[in-house]
C-alpha cells in the first residue's frame, strides 16, 4: 500500500500556517503513525514528532532502541534517537533552533510532564490544541485506505464465520474470545482492535461487557462485537448478535426491531446532510416501537488506524456529512436482567457521497445450536 506521507504532513502544516502556529509537537504514536508510517509504542520512554511550519522540516525524537527501525520506516527529514539515560528535553532544546511563539500540540494526550518540559524548552510559546485539525484530518478516507480498512472487515468476517462453528455445549464467554482470537492470528491479523467482547444471556444488555466464566446455554442471546487491526494497521469493528438453542417471540421481536433500525441509519447515510441525522432515523425506529429507554448510546463512531476516531455519530452532531467519511452504525436494544442485541455496520460515504457498506455478514437472524 502507497501512502502520501508527505502530502498528510504538508495538509497539517498549510493549516497551522494559516493559524500563525510555528511549530506542532505530535506525541500520539497514532497520529505519528499516520503523518509518517511510522509506528511504535514508546511505553515509559520519549517520542514525538516536531514540525516547523516556517522551514517545513519535520523532526522524530524516538527511543534509542527504535532508531534502526525507524529510518527504514519514517518519512520524516530528521529522526533524533534518545537514549534511557538522557533527558529528552535537553535533545530537543539541541536540535530545535526555531524558538516558535505559537506551538499546537494534543491537549488531550500530552501529559502534565510534557507540557512542562515544553515550557521550559520553549517558555515564551503559546501553546494551543492542534488535536481538533489532527481528528478533522484523519476523518477522511482515500480509496486506497478504504481498501486497507476491507482487508480488516474481510479477516474479522472470516473469524465470526469459523469461530462460530467451534461453539459447543460448556463452553463459556472466554472459551469463544480465545477461538476468536486464535483465528484473528491465523488469518493474517496483527491482532484485536479492541477487547473482544463475547456476552451471553442477560450479559448481552451490557453494550460494553466484559466475557468471563458465563456459559452458553439454550435460549441465551449472544452479542458478538470484536475487530482486527491489521499489519498495516488499518482496524474493523463488528457486531453481530445470535440466539442460542430456539428464540422467543418476544427475542425474534427486538431483534427485528434492531434489524430495521440498523437498515434506517444506512439508508440514512449521504454526503450534504447534518450527521446528526443517521442517528436519529435508526433511533426513531427503536422509540416508535417502545423500546426507546433501552437504546441511550450513540448510533456510531469514526474508525480508521483506530477503532474510535471521528466523526462520532450521535443526535446532537450538527456537523455536515462529506464523501470520504466512514463510521459505523450500531443501533442497540438493552435490557437490563434480560439481554440485548446490537447489529453494528460500517458505512463509507464515497466518492459520489452515497453510502457504501464495507461489512457484508448477513444481518439475519441466526440460530446457534450446541
Amino acid at each position: 500500500m502507497t501512502i502520501d506521507y508527505f502530502k498528510r504532513i504538508s495538509t497539517l502544516t498549510e493549516h497551522l500556517k494559516n493559524e500563525n502556529t510555528g511549530m506542532a509537537v505530535i506525541t500520539d504514536p497514532s497520529n505519528i503513525y499516520y503523518l509518517t508510517g511510522f509506528y511504535a509504542d514508546p511505553h515509559e520512554r520519549y517520542m514525538s514528532l516536531f514540525i516547523d511550519t516556517g522551514s517545513e522540516e519535520t523532526y522524530l525524537f524516538l527511543p534509542a532502541l527504535d532508531k534502526e527501525i525507524a529510518a527504514g520506516i519514517a518519512k520524516v527529514d530528521f529522526i533524533i534517537p534518545i537514549s534511557d539515560e538522557q533527558d529528552p528535553f535537553t535533545i530537543i532544546e539541541s536540535n530545535i533552533k526555531e524558538k516558535a511563539a505559537k506551538i499546537g500540540i494534543e491537549m488531550n494526550v500530552v501529559t502534565v510532564a510534557h507540557h512542562n518540559g515544553l515550557k521550559g524548552t520553549f517558555p515564551n510559546a503559546e501553546f494551543i490544541d492542534i488535536q481538533p485539525v489532527i481528528n478533522h484530518q484523519r476523518a477522511f478516507k482515500s480509496r486506497e485506505e478504504i481498501e486497507g480498512l476491507k482487508e480488516a472487515v474481510n479477516i474479522i468476517e472470516k473469524v465470526l464465520e469459523d469461530g462460530l462453528k467451534t461453539i459447543k455445549e460448556g463452553m463459556t464467554e472466554a472459551d469463544l474470545v480465545a477461538e476468536f482470537e486464535y483465528l484473528m492470528k491465523k488469518y493474517g491479523a496483527g491482532g484485536p482492535s479492541f477487547s473482544t467482547m463475547v456476552l451471553a444471556g442477560e450479559k448481552a444488555a451490557l453494550p460494553h461487557g466484559t466475557p468471563g466464566d458465563r456459559e452458553l446455554r439454550n435460549g441465551d442471546f449472544l452479542l458478538i462485537d470484536f475487530g482486527v487491526i491489521t499489519r498495516d494497521r488499518y482496524c474493523s469493528d463488528i457486531t453481530r448478535t445470535f440466539i442460542i438453542g430456539e428464540a422467543s417471540d418476544k427475542q425474534k421481536e427486538i431483534y427485528n426491531i434492531v434489524k430495521a433500525s440498523t437498515q434506517a441509519g444506512v439508508d440514512a447515510v449521504k454526503a450534504g446532510v447534518p450527521l446528526k441525522k443517521f442517528d436519529i432515523a435508526a433511533r426513531n425506529v427503536i422509540e416508535e416501537n417502545g423500546y426507546g429507554e433501552y437504546f441511550n448510546n450513540r448510533v456510531g463512531h469514526g474508525l480508521g488506524i483506530e477503532v474510535h476516531e471521528a466523526p462520532s455519530i450521535h443526535h446532537l452532531n450538527e456537523d455536515i456529512a462529506e464523501k470520504g467519511m466512514l463510521f459505523t452504525i450500531e443501533p442497540g436494544i438493552y435490557i437490563p436482567g434480560y439481554g440485548g442485541v446490537r447489529i453494528e455496520e460500517e458505512v463509507y460515504i464515497n466518492e459520489n457521497g452515497e453510502a457504501e457498506l464495507l461489512t457484508t455478514f448477513p444481518r439475519g437472524l441466526q440460530i446457534i445450536e450446541l
